[in-house]
């Protein structure tokens, strides 16, 4: 029986009710668990030990009847999330409205009752800076609220894949199948960047139905509904959709404002309605653009406390996020095409067309890129604009994010052609 654990400098010590305990869990799990926290980023010098705790004071439990039920204590996991939960993402500090209510009671559903058919998998999709990371840790945060030994693991899928092909270098891949296939709940950050290796998708579709046979709760989210991932397998796909998949949309300006309001009950000093409905007005592409604009807000307010904060001051302190905001609103998905167009000497028409010569599909998937991270047009919208697949929009501009660390002159060119709109780099939203 495990008492205690302690951690100090990368050194864990087990404390167990008995002698024998401590030996028989140094035999049989001793490897194991030093291998899982050194997945779990403890780092090659972590070592693990068992010791006797003496000071333990076994209990003996008689049932008071003779057929009365005994209730077996829950199991304690030694579990380390690769990716701690963020204590702030709570459903208390998450504002519903129209465009997540749907989303928000579905998450609610997961939490109370893991596991649940119709609520497993849960897959929830919508633009950047929408709020799916903080439902998705809010599930996790609620269900270690009511079970403090389940063992919830959440990580991105980036994080996921780098974590796999680690352990396929150190000939660790049983370790990494055992921690992840053992666990209460997995939540999993931008599903789309699966996509990236069939090897890895064979092995998350087997983790996916080892977890979801022993009715264990499985969370997703992604910009993008599942019918719309790209270079997804066909299988993985069905069985992201077996449970519930719910949308986030952006926010109206009623609960743009009440985010705002909420944000604001934990400064100090808070800011006025009146600066919370000007920033709700002017600022509406995403709600991180949003807390951006108030946090600057109150940091003015923190340095003069006796300042009146006009709408003529707002826009002067907020000219940034403002500007931005007109920048992205202005351009048109038909200006980039043209503008990209000129910079390749092809046609419009042949950026709209289905040739795959390479001095189509560049300055093709240039545009898509630019239409999806420099204009807040949805992705239904670009697709109409190009004439193509939701799928076919994303893998464009995947390919060329992945390009651009690589291709100093296509970073040039994307450089040149958000210039003429009065862009740069870091105006991107997505």
């Amino acid at each position: 029986m495990v008492t205690s654990i302690s951690e100090v400098n990368g050194h864990y010590t087990v404390f167990t009710g008995n002698q024998f305990a401590a030996e028989l869990l140094r035999d049989t799990y001793g490897i194991k668990l030093k291998n899982a926290l050194i997945l779990s980023d403890g780092g090659e010098a972590v070592t693990i030990d068992f010791k006797f705790d003496e000071s333990a004071k076994p209990s003996i439990i008689v049932p008071k009847q003779k057929n009365a039920e005994v209730r077996l204590p829950e199991k304690s996991s030694l579990f380390v999330s690769t990716m701690p939960l963020n204590d702030d993402y709570t459903f208390d500090e998450f504002v519903t409205g129209p465009s997540n209510s749907w989303a928000h009671a579905a998450a609610k559903g997961a939490a109370k009752e893991p596991g649940k058919k119709g609520f497993n998998p849960l897959f929830i999709h919508g633009g950047t800076g929408l709020g799916k990371t903080h439902i998705m840790q809010a599930i996790g945060n609620e269900i270690k609220k009511n079970n403090p030994k389940a063992s919830v693991c959440y990580l991105t899928a980036e994080r996921f894949l780098n974590e796999y092909v680690n352990a396929l270098t150190s000939s660790s891949i049983q370790q990494f199948r055992e921690r992840y296939r053992k666990i209460d709940v997995l939540l999993v950050d931008d599903i789309q960047f699966m996509s990236r290796g069939k090897d890895f998708q064979e092995e998350f579709f087997n983790t996916f139905n080892s977890l979801h046979n022993d009715g264990k709760q499985i969370v997703m989210t992604s910009d993008v509904a599942p019918k719309d991932l790209p270079g997804i397998e066909p299988r993985l796909i069905s069985r992201f959709e077996w449970g519930m998949v719910q949308e986030i949309e952006q926010p109206s300006y009623e609960t743009r404002l009440a985010i705002l309001k909420k944000k604001s009950e934990v400064m100090d000093p808070p800011v006025s309605e009146d600066s919370l409905k000007f920033i709700a007005q002017n600022i509406k592409s995403h709600v991180r653009a949003m807390e951006g604009a108030l946090g600057k807000v109150n940091v003015m307010m923190r340095l003069d406390r006796t300042i009146k904060l006009s709408d003529e001051i707002l826009s002067h302190l907020l000219k940034d996020f403002i500007e931005k905001e007109k920048k992205q609103k202005k351009v048109t998905i038909e200006e980039i095409q043209s503008s990209v167009a000129s910079k390749y000497s092809v046609s419009v028409q042949q950026i709209l067309s289905s040739e795959r010569t390479a001095s189509f599909v560049t300055p093709r998937q240039l545009a898509m890129y630019i239409a999806r991270k420099y204009t807040t047009k949805s992705l239904p919208e670009i697709a109409k604009e190009f004439e193509k697949t939701h799928a076919t929009i994303l893998h464009g501009v995947k390919s060329i994010a992945k390009r651009l660390d690589v291709e100093p002159e296509l970073k040039e060119n994307l450089i040149s052609v958000i210039s003429d709109f009065g862009l740069t780099i870091e105006d991107r939203i997505g």
